[in-house]
């Protein structure tokens, strides 16, 4: 019988190395390596279901936004922590013991925790396209204020009539600067005083060498006050004689796009045929629909802008009053009737 072959003696050291070598399976070792990285996306998983979960109720208020001066510009980058927010957003922390309440605000997110505390968070107001984060403050404060809100007191509409004049001159961000200076020289547009006011009076109110406004424009205005006289005594006041064009309410609009809206109307075609006809000046269509949507009796605020809701509440709330009185009127003369019957 032939000896068996003598087995081949390894180094320690291969031997270490080939116990310690993983075994190829079917694919190669990726097989193996997927099987590790399914194992730690399993661990990763495990850990982030053991953290606690925080129920957090989102809630969005019902009212209406107030009217501020100190608004959040929406062009302001709005990415700001929960907890601390700078002027591109302001939040507050409520919690559920303290008495103090918060009015509602429209573009305010609550966000209500289990344990009882409300974190306020503040979000942009969105505006009209012609207001961006470049527009003056002043110019702001207007549009948000007082643009589109119907008046019904005659110094008001007055002093808006004025300033719709100014318009064709001067851009509003001057025309708003300038609007104390304006109601100086006016007597805050008492038209009796206007129509008293002397040529030596307007020519020199001056500002570093120049008019307020055109020599002509001062003394169109000076004439419209004999005018306006006229139609107090003949209407009882400005305003009857302006809203009655309207049948006393405001037309709303729901324009989507600036572009879409126009720089005159039908309306605002007859109104200024009348004034012209009653010897007025520089009262064209166009300034006087500019005088019709910052005085409220058209609301011009795009359907985007948080003041197109506001200013339609505005309008029915003084309407509700009108109407009661209207109604109060022909039951009276209903009842006067009734007795000559």
């Amino acid at each position: 019988m032939s000896a068996s072959p003598e087995l081949l003696s390894l180094p320690p050291s291969v031997t270490a190395d080939s116990a310690a070598r993983n075994i190829l399976g079917p694919a190669g070792n990726r097989e193996k390596i997927n099987k590790i990285e399914s194992l730690n996306k399993k661990k990763k998983k495990m850990v982030v279901d053991t953290k606690p979960k925080s129920s957090v109720k989102l809630a969005k208020g019902s009212r209406s936004p107030r009217t501020v001066v100190r608004k959040i510009d929406e062009s302001v980058d709005s990415s700001c922590s929960l907890k601390s927010c700078s002027s591109n957003g302001s939040s507050s922390v409520k919690t559920s013991g303290s008495e103090r309440s918060e009015k509602g605000n429209g573009n305010r997110l609550k966000l209500v925790v289990d344990e009882g505390s409300v974190m306020v968070l503040t979000l942009p107001f969105k505006r009209c396209d012609w207001i961006t984060q470049f527009s003056d403050p002043l110019h702001v404060s207007f549009h948000d204020e007082e643009w589109g809100v119907p008046v019904y007191e005659d110094c008001k509409l007055i002093e808006l009539l004025v300033l719709s004049q100014a318009s064709a001159e001067l851009t509003w961000p001057e025309i708003l600067y300038k609007r104390d200076r304006f109601r100086k020289l006016f007597e805050n547009f008492d038209p009796a005083s206007i129509a008293k006011c002397s040529d030596d009076k307007l020519l020199s109110a001056k500002q570093n060498g120049s008019l307020l406004l055109s020599e002509q424009k001062l003394r169109a205005i000076m004439g419209n006050a004999t005018g306006l006289l006229k139609i107090q005594q003949e209407f009882g006041s400005f305003s009857t004689y302006c809203w009655r064009f309207l049948n006393k309410k405001p037309i709303n609009k729901s324009f989507r796009y600036a572009r879409q809206v126009p720089a005159k109307t039908p309306k605002s075609e007859l109104i200024s045929k009348d004034l012209i006809k009653r010897g007025f000046r520089c009262v064209g269509p166009t300034v006087i629909y500019t005088f019709m949507q910052i005085s409220g009796m058209v609301n011009d605020h795009l359907i985007s802008c948080f003041r197109h809701t506001e200013c339609n509440n505005i309008a029915k709330k003084v309407l509700k009053p009108v109407s009661k009185e209207i109604k109060q009127e022909t039951d009276n003369k209903d009842d006067a009737k009734l007795s000559h019957e």
